[in-house]
Formats: C-alpha cells, structure tokens, sequence
C-alpha cells in the first residue's frame, strides 16, 4: 500500500487517510476520492491531501477482516458484516467460550496490520454477545501476510462450547450450628448460577457431615441420573482424607484434584463417580461473587475437561478480591466455612 501527501489531482481514486472539508466539499475518511471531490478540493484551495492508494497483490481492509473473521470463527460463533476493516464475532448460544491462545497470538505477530481480539478464554458467554473482533489496521493488508494470519487461525481459534449438562443433582452437608437458612440461601444463589445455561437443581439432598451418609447420597445422585454433583461441605475440606473426599472414594468415585490457585475458591474439589463430574463446593460458592467455583462449575456443564493441569493454571489471574484490612484467611459468612 502507498500511503502518504500527494497532488489533490493525483489522489484520483486513492482512499482519503483523513477527513477532508473545504468549500462545502466533504471527503471523508477511508472514502474513495473521485474526480468530483478532488475538483471541488482543487477549487476550494487545497493543493495536496494524504492518501492511500492500494497495490498490486493488496487486499482491502473490509474484506480483509471478513476473511479473517472468518478464519477465526469456530463453532457457536458468527460474524458481523465489517465495517471500516472491523469485523466483530458473537455467540450463536449460550457457553462457554473457548480460545485457541496460541493461535491468536500467532495471528496477532504476523504483521502489525492485522489485530484479533477476544474475551478471556472460559467465559461465560450469552447469545448475541460479542466474543472477539479482527481489525485490520490500515486501509488494506498484503495478500501474503492475510494468507498467513488465515492459516494460522485455521478451524477457528474461538467457538463457543454450548451448555450440556442439565441435571444438576446437590448434596449439602449439616452439621449442629449450620441454619437451614444458609442452606436455602446457597441453593437459592446456585439456581441464579445456573440460570443463564439452561440447567436446573433436579434434586436437593442433605445428610450428616460424616463419610457413610454423604458417600450413600453420592451414590444415588449418580444411579438417578445427576449429571454434575455438587456438594456444600458444612466444613471445609482440609485434606484429601477428610469427609467429601473419603465420601467421594467410598462411592467408588475418584478425587481428580483438591485446592485451586484462586481466591476466593481455593478449597474446591473436583472428582467423578461414573460419568458424572463432582464439585466438592468452597465456602465462597455460598456466596453470588464470583469466585473460583463459578469459573470450574461452566466450564463441567459445557462438557469441558477439567484437569489437575486445568485448575493449576488458573493462578495468574486468580486473585479475584481483596480486603485491604484483611488479617486472617478467608471466612465463609454465616456457616464458618472457609473457602
């Protein structure tokens, strides 16, 4: 692309790098400056505008963004008509957004012309909300360096993992000094939770904090069709031998990870029986904040894998909040649990 001050009656067909008014002419930017427009300027006084004029193997910056746009697009993602070498992306259903982060960045270092945004990888996302944008730069990039952002972004660096799982089957453990308020009150925040991907409490169980109670629930929320458990330790889990973890192992399940590096949430479990994924609950889940249990919870109902490797790379980006005044570790409000 030639881009630079040129002889109004030169800029004939170039694109207008400014916006330009004079003698009640009006060029706007990124508009083509016809023979009309330059006379106009000419007899208006202006003698020489800056311009861009594209070359041989070029490609304009609208359809620039559109290819790419494109390119990038995954499942669950569709594409705005571009406007002014932007082309925006949104989310055709309800999920979770997952990213190629090593694809965009490839992108994004090809060439300085060429730029691809996204939201976080994992987010939550809704219908019809902007997920990502590619915007081109200039008025147009080189066909080489298009070819190569476009391979780099191949079978879509961003889509949208739609919500699967349904049934979500709750398991809440009591004991003395834990109100069933607090109880009522946490379901009531999990539903709101759930309320965005489509999934419902299909079933609310409450047993002893001991590991025969909890472990004969677990086992039933599996054999009825629960399709994520989750449950709310009315204490917290401290080690791999304590209630929920021993409960989980006694039903024949597995304890996949213990602890994240996200405050608030670090005292999650996640674990299976069968098919069905299981939450052991922090105390922060009691709470509508956001928190570490919010960002595993989506990512479970999505059908995404959560591994050890998953959750232990969560620590940049995890601290979520903090109280200034804050002495002592976190407290979980009314039940005491920590989370």
């Amino acid at each position: 692309m030639i881009f630079g001050e040129v002889p109004v009656e030169e800029a004939v067909g170039a694109i207008a790098a400014h916006t330009v008014r004079a003698g009640g002419i009006i060029v706007k930017k990124g508009s083509p400056i016809t023979p009309e427009a330059a006379a106009g300027l000419r007899a208006a006084g202006i003698e020489r505008v800056v311009a861009a004029r594209l070359e041989s193997g070029d490609v304009a910056e609208d359809k620039a963004a559109l290819r790419l746009s494109h390119a990038v697009a995954g499942t669950g993602v569709t594409v705005e008509r571009p406007f002014t070498g932007r082309s925006n992306l949104f989310a055709l259903t309800p999920g979770v957004l997952v990213v190629d982060r090593a694809g965009i960045d490839r992108v994004n270092a090809l060439d300085e012309a060429i730029t691809v945004a996204t939201l976080p990888a994992f987010k939550p996302v809704v219908t019809g909300e902007m997920v990502g944008t590619v915007k081109i730069i200039p008025y147009a990039v080189p066909g080489a360096a298009l070819d190569r952002a476009v391979e780099a972004a191949a079978g879509g660096a961003v889509r949208v993992a739609p919500y699967r799982r349904t049934r979500v089957g709750v398991v809440s453990t009591m004991l003395p000094g834990l109100k069933e308020t607090v109880v009522a009150k946490t379901l009531d925040v999990l539903g709101e939770r759930l309320g965005p991907t489509g999934a419902v409490v299909a079933s609310d169980v409450r047993v002893p904090h001991m590991v025969e109670p909890l472990a004969a629930a677990l086992s039933a929320q599996a054999r009825e069709g629960a399709e994520l458990v989750v449950v709310f330790g009315a204490s917290a889990v401290a080690d791999r031998r304590d209630v929920v973890p021993a409960a989980i192992a006694q039903a024949g399940g597995h304890v996949d990870h213990l602890g994240m590096p996200v405050d608030p949430g670090n005292l999650l479990l996640v674990g299976r029986i069968g098919d069905a994924p299981i939450i052991g609950a922090p105390g922060c889940a009691r709470s509508p904040k956001e928190n570490g249990f919010d960002w595993i919870l989506h990512r479970l109902l999505a059908d995404l894998p959560v591994t050890r490797a998953d959750i232990m790379r969560l620590g940049v980006g995890g601290l979520l909040m903090e109280i200034v005044s804050r002495g002592q570790p976190r407290a979980g409000g009314e039940s005491g649990v920590e989370g």
